[in-house]
């Protein structure tokens, strides 16, 4: 085992220090001729914490990995798939994205005990995408009962199974797959799905506590860039911004991050919140996010475009909008960043020759649009701006295809 741990190793130098894949893979091909399955798939698993931690190298190294442990699973004597250890090796090492080819070599081998059977023909349902069948066959075990090296993977795949028509169950089971290794990319995975799950439930005080704790362990995750999308949608679904502690919860979870990692965060939340039609908390997160871009200007345009997004579909807040979207610099935005930028103007042409709607007279009789570090609720619309409004939801079209 250790002689294999350190061919790993190797490898990822070799990956670390920049050289090609064709010496990257000679170097894999020293892996230890005998490494058993379980010896095999704990070397995986050593580097896919790695992915969990942020290595991007162990990432590119994960895919010459796992065709090489493929390799030497497939071309193994049939009398090793007899050992109940090696049969539950070769099903984590598929649930952890490895091909499933070595679950149909073992399929036709008798002698198996019930419950191992079961962890072979249900895992390989689900990687084949037959998700009815998997969780008939996995719906009758119980992780508990099985090892703590096979039972997270088989957690995080009925918590998937049960998703839809049974979150509650779902929810148990990520719990449940995330204490079992933690620091692991089985904890990163149960961790951010769990996030998603929670906040479709309502569950805010859980939403919150577990963001923390993502934010918190896993900030540099190689998928951490896909939570932080799905974190800014999450909050819009959960109507965070309904709730006057909002933004200072949100202004105390982020600022554990750096300045950059804020950013991100405050701009996504910020477009979120313009899809969601949420008028102030996109402009309170456009603001912090101008707070934090001042030396990054595409930063600054797209907090300034998001800002004046939202403004532009309020009476006392329409002229400053209309100004603030005239100097976006569209140069610098990426495609769907424009086509909001378009839609936005479009809007301010559609209210501003609107007629009956005297949207600077209104402006002057209304309350000043409130001070940028103050939550207050977003201002009524006038009429012909509620029917601006709807042509805000092309906007929502336009942001997830972003994502």
């Amino acid at each position: 085992m250790l002689a294999l741990r350190r061919s790993v190793l190797a490898f990822f130098a070799v990956l670390s220090a920049g050289m090609s894949s064709a010496v990257a893979q000679q170097n894999l091909n020293t892996l230890e001729p005998g490494a058993s399955p379980v010896e095999l798939v704990r070397t995986l698993q050593i580097l896919q914490d790695q992915i969990a931690s942020g290595s991007t190298n162990a990432h590119v190294a994960q895919r010459a990995l796992l065709t090489r442990i493929d390799e030497k699973l497939t071309s193994m004597d049939p009398s090793v798939w007899r050992e109940p250890k090696n049969t539950r090796a070769a099903v984590t090492y598929v649930l952890s994205g490895g091909r499933p080819d070595v679950l149909k070599k073992i399929l036709p081998i008798e002698g198996r005990e019930p419950r191992d059977d079961a962890l072979v023909k249900g895992a390989l349902a689900y990687v084949e995408g037959r998700e009815e069948e998997a969780q008939k066959i996995l719906g009758d075990i119980d992780p508990n009962t099985l090892p703590p090296t096979i039972s997270g993977q088989v957690a995080l795949v009925q918590a998937a199974l049960h998703v839809r028509d049974d979150p509650s169950k779902s929810i148990i089971l990520l719990d449940f797959a995330r204490l079992q290794l933690p620091g692991t990319l089985v904890e990163e995975a149960a961790l951010r799905r769990e996030i998603f799950v929670v906040s479709q439930a309502g569950d805010t005080k859980k939403f919150d506590f577990l963001s923390r704790q993502y934010l918190r362990r896993f900030r540099y995750s190689v998928y951490a860039g896909n939570f932080r999308q799905r974190f800014a949608a999450a909050l819009m679904r959960l109507e965070f911004t309904r709730d006057p502690g909002f933004f200072s919860r949100l202004v105390a979870m982020l600022s554990e991050l750096e300045p950059a990692g804020q950013l991100e965060l405050y701009l996504l939340v910020a477009r979120a919140a313009v899809s969601q039609g949420q008028t102030q908390a996109a402009i309170l997160a456009s603001d912090k996010a101008a707070e934090l871009s001042s030396r990054d200007k595409l930063s600054a345009n797209r907090a300034q475009l998001y800002r004046a997004a939202a403004l532009i579909v309020t009476r006392q807040g329409f002229e400053e909008a209309a100004r603030q979207l005239g100097s976006v610099d569209r140069s610098i935005l990426e495609a769907t960043d424009m086509a909001l930028l378009d839609s936005a103007l479009s809007m301010a042409t559609y209210i501003r020759k609107s007629p009956g709607e005297a949207v600077a007279a209104a402006a002057n009789t209304l309350p000043s649009l409130p001070p940028k570090d103050v939550d207050s609720p977003a201002q009524a619309p006038t009429p012909t701006i509620s029917r601006a409004q709807e042509v805000l939801g092309q906007i929502d079209k336009l942001v997830r295809k972003g994502n």
